[in-house]
């Protein structure tokens, strides 16, 4: 007779598990799309640092400021990490340095709408690899949706800019897989603290020598307040989000990006989108919906993430 400790789970019990994956999940594309909101609202308040620093200057203060903030909240000791945890946080700071400059020097070339299409073959072509079976049909849609929300067809062909847009969809591929790594075994944002420094000092060897000098304390201090709204904020989502998620399903919810600034336009400046980016909509809601009802992480996965 099977004893009651080893007696396979009823079905109740099993029910239950099923709703505590897809709280998760539900959970997790809530932090993203958090996350994505904070972006967009820090890029929206960006505009008048962006107007006296420039673009890689902006980055880097916003960085530099990330890195202190979160080893100050933080406080990671050399006793949290392995040594492979200390490789992988600082292959992240790299990627995440890299997504940051590398696409504000490709927005200063093309137009945002096709930089913003091309850095999205980062998490789509992620998504496409990890997906399995019809899954793969969400990260198709979020292609087509974002295509026709960006509209890239309306912009220019500077190939220098369209190199520094496809180098930051690499480091966006690279940084959502190592975040996603470093979330599972470091505990707490401990990893995040550690890979940011890294990511302002990178930052600061492509931006600091020609940047210093526009510095003044009222910037600095926006800067301050910059960089806890973004991204301070918006990458801790990512790092909690990421361990309720698959890569594939949070690849593809960074489609709804788009769609989000569409709606800020729409809301706070009154900017009507066209036909073409109404659709577009409607194709990264789908598969943002998608995405999430079967990204789940596996109960292995999810439990290692708990106890890492």
């Amino acid at each position: 007779m099977t004893s009651p400790a080893t007696a396979a789970p009823t079905a109740p019990a099993a029910s239950s598990a099923l709703g505590r994956l897809s709280g998760g999940a539900r959970g997790g594309a809530l932090m993203a799309v958090a996350s994505m909101s904070c972006v967009q609202l820090g890029l929206g308040l960006s505009v008048p640092l962006l107007d006296q620093l420039g673009p890689l200057g902006t980055s880097w203060l916003r960085l530099a400021w990330a890195g202190i903030l979160l080893l100050v909240l933080v406080r990671p000791r050399p006793s949290d990490f392995t040594r492979k945890d200390l490789l992988a946080c600082t292959v992240l700071g790299a990627a995440t340095a890299g997504l940051m400059v590398l696409f504000m020097c490709a927005v200063t070339r093309i137009p945002l709408g096709t930089a913003s299409a091309l850095e999205f073959l980062g998490p789509l072509g992620l998504s496409l690899y990890g997906a399995a079976g019809g899954r793969r049909i969400w990260a198709l849609f979020a292609g087509v949706g974002v295509v026709l929300l960006t509209e890239p067809w309306h912009g220019g062909t500077d190939l220098v800019g369209v190199g520094f847009a496809l180098a930051a969809a690499l480091c966006w591929a690279v940084y959502i897989a190592l975040t996603q790594k470093v979330g599972d075994q470091v505990t707490g944002l401990k990893g995040l603290a550690l890979s940011m420094p890294v990511a302002a000092i990178v930052a600061t060897f492509f931006a600091a020598p020609t940047e210093l000098g526009h510095l003044t304390w009222p910037l600095v201090l926006t800067g301050l307040a910059l960089a806890a709204l973004h991204p301070v904020l918006p990458f801790s989502l990512e790092f909690l989000a990421l361990r309720r998620l698959t890569t594939t399903a949070f690849g593809t919810l960074m489609s709804l990006e788009p769609a989000i600034a569409l709606a800020v336009g729409l809301v706070i400046l009154g900017q009507i989108p066209g036909p073409a980016s109404a659709v577009g909509v409607g194709f990264v809601v789908v598969a943002g919906i998608g995405a999430t009802r079967a990204g789940a992480r596996t109960p292995a996965a999810a439990d290692g993430a708990a106890g890492g």
